[in-house]
């Protein structure tokens, strides 16, 4: 029997998002009903209620999820009822030419639930990234379960179901950070800072973190930074190369997503350098490069989606280290806050005043 409960939706371009009664189906083949218990609140959600994904309103919000399994559909034999388990919005599909090829992290099928959701009067939502997690319970495809430890709390394991996977894929998955390298982390807002752990938890020598704002460079120190520098203030290039010898960075992270920054990643690195965009531009943004520097510079040039991450190989591992004492994931978390406050944290987020704001569901 379908289930109503509540659950925060944006209604159109740029209005003010809203707790509504959110009517959940029963879950057919290959799905699953999760109860969510914590969900984190990201630029992405934003993004949505922004009109900047997409204009299939109304949205239901929220994807940064964990939470325990209700019920399953025909045919589901990953996840069971009473697993925890921390949402992804990449559900790989083991057939296509990706995972074929040894590659699911690339895969070209992802999926998300069949059924869609509606509000009391029929109208159908768009789920956030395939999931709609600022609910008290939502329906997702059951790949999108990823079990984990439930020893976790889930404020903190919600969050690799977005932005710190990024950041810390960014790094270790994409980048390929090793032990003694030198990496220079460019915007250390969530994705940056989770970059920053990342680079930390390969072993790099040295971190360099960059950005507009004293407060959250101060943050990035906390996180395993090494070296900060305000690029309000100083050319980030020419601190970048300072700080390595006069080469640049080995590894040097793109967490903001705009052509200027990308030029400073791309002039930071060394020769035969990495550079890793996870910042995400937006569509009329374009980047202009001569051609002979990129021949003549070397290394590679990486897109960094979801940090090449593997939900059913990362998630575990990484809560894992957490619970060891080994990766910090509760610095991420800011604030604790109910539905109702979906917008006003929307506020702090784009003054930079958190890190992460975490929906917590009784």
């Amino acid at each position: 029997m379908a289930q109503e409960v509540r659950g925060v939706v944006a209604p159109g371009r740029n209005e003010p998002v809203r707790v509504e009664t959110i009517v959940v189906p029963d879950p057919g083949p290959g799905e699953a009903v999760v109860k969510v218990q914590a969900c984190g609140v990201c630029h992405t959600d934003l993004h949505y209620k922004q009109g900047g994904i997409g204009d299939d309103y109304p949205f239901l919000l929220g994807h940064e999820a964990a939470g325990v399994v209700e019920s399953v559909g025909e045919g589901v034999s990953e996840v069971a009822p009473g697993d925890f388990v921390v949402l992804n919005w990449r559900a790989v599909c083991g057939h296509c030419r990706a995972c074929l090829r040894g590659r699911p992290w690339y895969c070209f099928d992802t999926h998300n639930a069949t059924q869609r959701m509606t509000l009391t009067d029929g109208t159908e939502l768009t789920p956030a990234l395939g999931i709609g997690a600022f609910a008290e319970k939502t329906l997702v495809a059951a790949g999108q379960c990823t079990k984990v430890d439930p020893a976790v709390s889930p404020a903190v394991a919600g969050l690799l179901g977005c932005g710190v996977m990024a950041g810390i894929g960014a790094a270790v998955n994409t980048g390929d950070v090793g032990r003694g390298d030198s990496v220079a982390v460019i915007g250390c807002g969530g994705v940056g800072d989770a970059a920053i752990v990342g680079a930390n938890l390969a072993g790099a020598a040295r971190i360099i973190a960059v950005d507009l704002d004293d407060r959250k460079l101060e943050t990035a120190r906390t996180m395993g930074a090494t070296h900060t520098v305000n690029s309000k203030e100083t050319d980030p290039v020419e601190a970048i190369r300072e700080l390595t010898g006069g080469f640049g960075a080995d590894v040097v992270i793109e967490a903001v997503g705009r052509p200027e920054t990308y030029r400073q990643a791309f002039y930071a690195r060394d020769l035969a350098g990495t550079v890793v965009l996870v910042g995400v531009p937006t569509p009329e943004m374009k980047l202009e490069l001569p051609l002979l520097d990129v021949f003549g510079r070397g290394g590679s040039l990486k897109s960094s989606w979801y940090g090449d991450c593997l939900p059913s190989r990362d998630f575990p591992m990484l809560i894992d280290l957490h619970l060891q004492g080994r990766l910090p994931l509760e610095k991420f978390v800011t604030e604790t806050i109910e539905l109702t406050d979906v917008e006003a944290a929307f506020e702090r987020m784009h003054h930079g005043d958190v890190l992460r704001s975490v929906v917590v569901l009784p």
